[in-house]
């Protein structure tokens, strides 16, 4: 989609924002009874008006302030949703934005809701050109954006088409080796660097997480090492994004259902999309900050020499793991990421994986489940990024309980906790990996949809992106 400002007024499809009935005529040029037709609408408590005049659509939002910012803001993207669905739903392609409220931000945040809910998966559809959505065109006036917003929209939505399209390739595209090559290509056009390790080089670190999971598969692991550096990053150490890239999980030897989990396992890479793609918008938007992004990434199968339930894993940190079940194996090659991550001293990690059926139960499609050792100003810039873009974060405690769960009788730590907490007793274990300043985002609940709702698609949503990119954006401004 492409966003623009409006260089001089024309007869296209017009979107104003108002936020008091009063200033209906800020959408000029209203005939009288189509302006009565919006007041009446309006009276009945509904908040968007849409006139058709054959050769022009108007549509007219009322922008009603909500008990916080932030829920009034939510309300801007899924009006924009609303607008988005009415403009293909009649072949429009064009629409520009007039924002009359005192809501500053309106017109962009309506043109996000308009943008996410707008993307579509088409790549194996033979009926594509049929079906693909007419809008193509986002513009505002002048007072309505700033280049800057407009820009950073642009990258932004780019960074979440991507990340979406990665989670929805099947596996018999996206290999762990396939995976690697689409973050070069980011990087590449991004303009950020990106080593991938292959098999042999992994073998070589003895990254023994990564590779025990990468047993029963026939397709290689692969390693994949970002790194943006401006030039005058304010940051002196990095900060050090990690993504789960397990291509597709049927669990293993611990085989899952068929029935609404294995059949969605294609989005168990869904971190590795997140952070790979929020480098492309880190570098896009030039960020005044040293970021690092490791993708340790695989499929779990039950074929060939597969790790069995029993076994003992060292991993690469040296450290043994007593496998009790080969579906907690994103943990495993996290653990090994997270390892690797200490060579860079960094001044926050910050990993993102669709980890746990546990997370997903706890808060269902509404927020994401954290935890983690940084500091508490670090946690409450994330909490508020979190309610800024509406993807909001429930955070979990690491008591020293929940690492008892994981002792194991005959290796240092036990891969799976018993039958409650089961979140926590992962986050746990990927807490043992760590000696720096961590942040661990369990993304199972929101990663992948079943259904359309608002701006989100049905499959990959690239939820927690524009928390993260929020968030950096926020900690570059410190």
């Amino acid at each position: 989609m492409e966003f623009k400002i409006e260089q001089k007024s024309s007869v296209s499809n017009r979107l104003f924002i108002i936020d008091d009935v009063k200033k209906i005529n800020a959408a000029p040029g209203l005939t009288a009874q189509e302006a009565g037709y919006a007041k009446t609408t309006f009276n009945a408590d509904q908040s968007l008006v849409s006139i058709n005049r054959y050769n022009q659509f108007i549509f007219i939002y009322l922008l009603k302030n909500k008990k916080t910012d932030w829920q009034t803001n939510e309300a801007c993207r899924k009006a924009g949703a609303e607008v988005q669905a009415l403009c293909n739903k009649h072949k429009l392609t064009d629409i520009t934005i007039t924002n009359a409220s005192a809501n500053a931000a309106a017109a962009t945040l309506l043109a996000e809701g308009m943008a996410l809910a707008n993307y579509q998966f088409l790549k194996y559809r033979t009926e594509a050109k049929k079906i693909a959505n007419t809008l193509q065109t986002v513009s505002f006036t002048k007072d309505s954006a700033t280049l800057q917003d407009v820009s950073k929209l642009s990258i932004v939505t780019n960074a979440i088409y991507a990340a979406r399209s990665l989670v929805n390739e099947p596996l018999n595209f996206l290999s762990a080796v396939q995976l690697s090559k689409e973050i070069a290509l980011l990087g590449k056009e991004a303009g950020f660097k990106v080593t991938v390790l292959n098999k042999t080089q992994i073998q070589k670190e003895k990254m023994g997480g990564l590779l025990a999971v990468n047993l029963g598969s026939q397709q290689p692991p692969t390693f994949t090492i970002m790194e943006y550096t401006p030039k005058k990053a304010i940051n002196k150490k990095p900060i050090v994004l990690v993504g789960k890239g397990v291509v597709y999980d049927t669990g293993g030897l611990s085989l899952k259902p068929t029935p609404n989990s294995m059949d969605r396992m294609k989005s168990d890479m869904g971190g590795a999309a997140l952070v790979s793609c929020a480098m492309y918008a880190i570098a896009k938007m030039k960020l005044p900050l040293h970021v690092i992004a490791l993708v340790p990434a695989t499929d779990n199968r039950p074929g060939e020499d597969a790790y069995v339930p029993g076994d003992v894993i060292t991993m690469y940190s040296g450290a043994t793991v007593e496998v009790l079940n080969t579906d907690a194996e994103g943990r495993m090659l996290l653990g090994d990421a997270l390892h690797y991550a200490k060579r860079y001293k960094p001044e926050l990690v910050v990993d993102f994986a669709t980890l746990t059926g546990a997370a997903s139960a706890a808060v269902g499609e509404h927020g994401i489940v954290c935890m983690g050792t940084a500091d508490e100003k670090t946690k409450q810039s994330f909490r508020e990024s979190g309610f800024r873009q509406y993807e909001r974060l429930v955070e979990y405690p690491l008591w020293d309980e929940y690492g008892e769960q994981i002792k194991s009788d005959i290796a240092d730590i036990k891969n799976v906790g018993g039958a409650t907490g089961g979140a926590i007793t992962a986050g746990k274990f990927l807490e043992h990996f760590t000696d720096y300043p961590w942040m661990h985002f369990d993304i199972a609940g929101v990663s992948f949809a079943t259904a359309k709702k608002g701006y989100f698609p049905i499959g990959g949503t690239a939820y927690g992106m524009r928390m993260l990119l929020d968030f950096l954006a926020y900690y570059a401004k410190a």
